[in-house]
């Protein structure tokens, strides 16, 4: 029998972050499944497996990058609803009942994704410049009957992605197996939400802040930064919506914002 909902751990390397993320998943007001997906056996992961009773599921086929390990655990079990849960970040209480009541509401959605706070070390912080930016780029999904147009879709995307990849949820009938699937390192959410924008069906956005992302100077994204492979990768991106000669301007002034560790 295909289950409802399951939240998919992506767990990586040795994290002390992981349980966390498993606690808040298990702690929901609307129980659902979890599983924890890994391209980094180890006996860490396997432990924590073991400790909540939870099945661990191996890619069979790792090091290909972060895309692939990504449709991996949007692919890995057999589910209506998928999301995949980052080891890193948590999920409040409500997050599982209120993305199954608007998936009962818009059973044509691709996507369904909540408001999100960031943690910076033990404190969240609902509100900053950066996270105020990304809700006025969502603001006109806000509105469920016109969400579905391709147009909305893709000026939610114009500037960068507001949407938290962590936040989101699949509805698996109604998106392609190979979401992710590309040869960036840093956009590869970007590059997915580009992806189905094109496709039929809604993109359901929840106001409420139901999960907390974390912002870590270690992080895989940090690096990336500093490196410049966001830049190189961001021009891209907007190279599918701007003419090159705009989207080098756009991408300009986006430059700053990296120093945030930001959209």
């Amino acid at each position: 029998m295909t289950k409802l909902h399951t939240f998919v751990v992506l767990a990586y390397k040795e994290s002390d972050k992981l349980e966390e993320c498993i606690k808040s998943v298990l702690n929901q007001s609307k129980k659902t499944n979890v599983v924890i997906a890994t391209s980094t056996p180890n006996s860490y992961i396997k432990k924590m497996a073991k400790k909540y009773q939870l099945e661990m599921i191996e890619n069979p086929e790792p090091g290909k990058g972060i895309g692939y390990d990504f449709d991996f655990a949007s692919n890995c079990v057999d589910s209506k609803l998928i999301t995949i849960a980052h080891q890193d970040d948590i999920y409040d209480y409500d997050y599982a009942k209120k993305v199954i009541e608007m998936y009962q509401k818009y059973p044509t959605a691709t996507i369904i994704f909540t408001d999100y706070y960031e943690i910076k070390g033990k404190q969240k912080e609902y509100t900053n410049t950066n996270l105020k930016i990304k809700r006025i780029l969502l603001f006109p999904l806000r509105c469920h009957a016109i969400s579905q147009h391709k147009w909305i879709k893709r000026n939610a995307l114009r500037f960068g992605t507001p949407i938290g990849c962590p936040a989101v949820t699949f509805v698996k009938k109604n998106v392609p197996k190979e979401k992710f699937q590309c040869e960036l390192k840093c956009d590869v959410d970007w590059y997915a939400w580009e992806k189905l924008s094109k496709e039929k069906g809604h993109f359901i956005y929840i106001k409420d802040k139901l999960m907390g992302h974390r912002i870590s100077l270690e992080s895989t994204t940090t690096e990336i930064i500093n490196n410049g492979i966001r830049t190189k990768e961001d021009l891209i991106m907007f190279q599918k919506f701007w003419p090159k000669p705009i989207a080098k301007l756009i991408n300009h002034f986006y430059i700053k914002s990296e120093k945030n560790n930001h959209i």
